[in-house]
């Protein structure tokens, strides 16, 4: 019988209220699995980090994805369950799900609540998330997301509130499925995708657009020649259009630039003809992220960066499905 392996990296699900000075990491990886259910099935251990999620790095999230590399080579690991916090949650499991090529389920899980408050969720999360990493059910799923009794794909979930249970969900898609007391049922299942990126590009900045905003941020990475960027735009991917010279000379100097959506769901795409609508963003030379939110698609622009400086093959990777 397989191992599934639980790597801890901190956040609230590992933090308990020191008195006067709130709530702190506290709980390590041992402790949260003596708190599991003794019949729950063989697990090991390993303390990655004790963060708040916050506190992540582009650097501690890329070393994170080489050892969850290193131990789904290992035959008897079975799957491996990672405890993080939910600030950036989705950025590492998206993560995860791009670089680590392994039919073996690797799932996020964390919880909403500290151990000192009343109705703490860690420890139900945790147990749903080994019965998950555990299943034939969710292999070949890629990376996922597990909270509150639901089973997400990296790619499409997010958090939506900053305080409820429920807060993870997948907008348009829904969760791929629920963990249903000793069983994993998974109702739907997607196409995985792998990028062989071995570094991440550093300088992606994401600039969300809002009202009347000028371009400054924008200008400031054509400067400092950020390895990219990401514009968070409007609707189905519309800038007003004094952004129009800015991308336009972002690209002229070598910047790749990818058009997200500030709305929570759907795809980048219009039909309109004025200035600054889709068409004429295309027309300049941008990437379209294909339905990834602006967090996600910066991540995915950093593992592309990563491989190639070749602008076609990365729109080719932006496609990717």
């Amino acid at each position: 019988m397989g191992v599934v392996k639980i790597l801890t990296t901190g956040g609230t699900i590992a933090m308990e209220e020191k008195k006067g000075a709130g709530a702190l990491p506290a709980l390590t990886a041992e402790d949260l699995k003596s708190l599991l259910p003794p019949d729950i099935g063989p697990l090991e251990t390993e303390e990655f980090s004790n963060l708040p999620s916050a506190h992540m790095t582009v650097d501690l999230i890329f070393k994170l994805s080489q050892r969850v590399r290193d131990l789904v080579t290992a035959d008897e690991v079975i799957g491996v369950v990672i405890t993080h916090g939910t600030d950036v949650m989705e950025e590492t499991a998206y993560l995860l799900d791009l670089v680590v090529d392994t039919e073996k389920p690797i799932v996020l899980t964390g919880a909403m609540r500290t151990v000192s408050q009343m109705g703490y969720d860690g420890i139900a999360n945790l147990k749903a998330a080994v019965r998950v990493a555990a299943s034939d059910e969710a292999r070949n799923l890629g990376a996922l997301v597990v909270m509150n009794g639901e089973v997400h794909a990296a790619r499409y979930v997010t958090k939506t509130h900053t305080q409820a249970l429920d807060t993870f969900q997948s907008p348009f898609w829904g969760p791929l499925g629920r963990v249903d007391g000793d069983r994993v049922v998974i109702g739907k299942r997607v196409k995985r995708e792998h990028i062989p990126g071995q570094r991440l590009a550093a300088d992606v900045p994401l600039i969300k657009l809002a009202v009347g905003l000028d371009e400054r941020f924008l200008r400031q990475a054509i400067e400092r020649r950020a390895d990219g960027a990401i514009i968070e735009a409007l609707g189905g991917g519309r800038v007003p259009p004094w952004w129009m010279p800015t991308i336009k000379e972002a690209i002229k100097r070598g910047l790749v630039v990818v058009i997200a959506s500030r709305c929570p769901a759907g795809r980048v795409y219009d039909e309109y003809g004025y200035v600054g609508a889709y068409r004429d963003l295309k027309r300049a030379g941008c990437i379209f992220s294909e339905g990834l939110n602006g967090q996600k698609a910066r991540i995915k622009l950093m593992v592309a960066l990563g491989v190639t400086g070749d602008k076609d093959t990365i729109q080719a990777i932006f496609l990717q499905e």
